[in-house]
């Protein structure tokens, strides 16, 4: 397979550094059903896709970082033993590096050029291709023999403590370890996971952009996580053994939670329920009962919408405009929320149509633009040899 953006950062490398770099293709994400489920020690349904960030990572040895973000034109540099947040987009480099130096294993140094197209702010995960792509790649220059497991690790770690976004787990595991036509079916809490065929025959994966990212995304997304915990703990009070909202079942939370707090319950019945939807997803898949699966989708999203809220005008007028078209099977909100993509299952013949008379519709309603793209399944992180 040809990567033109891999020919061109190792271009951007030779031009600013010395030595062979080594070259890494990490990919943004689809999540097919179960959102913000991963926090909560539930499951999530995710495959890899043919968008990605490409890294060029070559060794130094005098303790210096020195980074070139082609999509930002922009430089970085920075000693290892200063490293700290800069709040922007170094953070997600650097902070694995830091998670790196923590574990023992102790980098000398390195170069990195970095470009992807994986679209900023759509929800497709980009800031987690990114930080997989670096771990992987210094995981394999400095030769650290790191696990998958613990790069996974690594990169979500570095999202936390200087990205400062509490994210689950799910976006670095499918980036590191995603495969062509299958979701994966991981358990958050145990991190078991196996391969799930997605085969869509005649059948294309959808993502219309809102091109919106409201100001609150991010400080929603972590006030939701404190909420779960918030219905955890008062179900706690009543049943032993509960940890997490993967403990907690419809009934105990009509019988503790919804008379104790309404806005809570509402946020935990999302998610328990979200978990039975994915597990259902899971039977349609493995049977080929596409129009199932897209029934979960529109459910996935009407509870997203009316009782997680973590939906937007935006997203709720695309999911209402293709509901009754026979030729899309499913559509939902993707990701964190208040912007972003949706995504779409939508039959191959239906597809073109369908983008050009949503983006009018959308014009006209929001004033804004739509972008649209048609996504395929691809494998995870890999070293690219062959340019």
């Amino acid at each position: 397979m040809s990567y033109p953006i891999a020919k061109h950062i190792l271009k951007i490398y030779n031009e600013n550094f010395e030595g062979v770099p080594i070259i890494v293709r990490s990919p943004g994400r689809v999540n097919i059903i179960g959102e913000h489920t991963d926090y909560n020690e539930g499951f999530v349904l995710p495959a890899a896709i043919d968008k990605a960030t490409f890294v060029a990572v070559g060794k130094r040895d005098d303790g210096k970082i020195n980074l070139i973000a082609e999509n930002f034109n922009a430089r970085f540099e920075k000693d290892l033993t200063e490293l700290s947040p800069v709040n922007s987009w170094p953070d997600y480099i650097i902070g694995v590096a830091d998670q790196m130096i923590k574990r023992g294993h102790q980098p000398t140094g390195f170069n990195l050029v970095i470009q992807g197209d994986v679209p900023f702010g759509a929800g497709l995960s980009s800031s987690a291709s990114v930080a997989c792509a670096t771990a992987v790649a210094l995981n394999e220059q400095l030769q650290l023999n790191i696990p998958s497991i613990e790069l996974i690790d690594i990169a979500q770690k570095a999202e936390h403590t200087f990205a400062g976004v509490l994210c689950g787990i799910m976006d670095q595991f499918v980036s590191v370890l995603g495969k062509k036509d299958h979701v994966i079916k991981l358990d958050c809490r145990s991190l078991e996971y196996e391969y799930e065929p997605l085969e869509l025959k005649g059948i294309k994966i959808v993502l219309l952009n809102t091109n919106v990212k409201h100001a609150l995304a991010s400080t929603e997304y972590n006030t939701r996580h404190q909420e779960c915990r918030q219905g955890v703990e008062v179900i706690k009070k009543y049943v032993a053994g509960i940890n997490s909202l993967r403990d907690v079942t419809s009934d105990m939370l009509k019988r503790y939670l919804k008379p104790a707090d309404r806005k809570i319950y509402q946020r935990c019945k999302y998610v328990v329920e979200e978990n039975i939807r994915l597990l259902q997803a899971c039977d349609n898949l493995r049977s080929g009962d596409i129009t199932s699966l897209g029934k979960q989708m529109y459910a996935s999203h009407d509870g997203l919408s009316k009782e997680y809220e973590v939906s937007c005008t935006e997203l709720d007028f695309l999911v209402a405009y293709v509901k009754h078209i026979p030729g899309v099977l499913g559509a939902r909100m993707m990701g964190g929320g208040f912007g972003g993509c949706t995504i779409n299952l939508v039959k191959e013949e239906f597809v073109d149509e369908l983008i050009a008379n949503i983006s009018t519709a959308y014009h006209i309603n929001t004033g804004k633009e739509l972008t649209a793209y048609i996504a395929a399944t691809e494998d995870g992180s890999r070293v690219i040899t062959n340019l």
